[in-house]
């Protein structure tokens, strides 16, 4: 028996209703009603959760620097790699490291609006 009914992955960062804004845009997803102060969630399509927590002394991750490890990132999986690059850019997503290094394992990594990691990797074909 499960202990748990789902997972919700929970990011701290400084302003909640903007980077909760970014990922609903970046993944379809619906912004749910405010229920608890300082946090913001949203419900992606086919059952993914996501919450943006205030952290009042948020500070970004500081990858890739040597000195720290990157604790967490996202990996979203996309069918053409330039339009997603194009979007997430513009919501504003920094590039990282956006090489094109081509084929099925297409990979490029960029930051959120908060400074989180994330990734952007074309989808395997189905």
């Amino acid at each position: 028996m499960a202990v748990a009914t789902a997972a919700v992955l929970s990011l701290d960062c400084a302003e909640p209703e903007e980077l909760a804004k970014f990922y609903a845009t970046v993944l379809g997803a619906e912004i749910t009603p405010v229920i608890i102060l300082d946090r913001i969630d949203i419900a992606v399509p086919g059952g993914t959760r996501m919450s943006f927590l205030r952290d009042h002394g948020y500070a970004p991750p500081s990858w890739p620097r040597p000195d720290d490890s990157q604790q967490a990132h996202l990996e979203l999986l996309v069918d053409d790699m330039d339009a997603a690059e194009r979007q997430v850019v513009d919501l504003g997503a920094r590039p990282l490291d956006t090489k094109d290094n081509g084929g099925i394992r297409d990979v490029r990594l960029y930051s959120d609006p908060a400074g989180h990691p994330f990734r952007l990797l074309r989808a395997p074909a189905s």
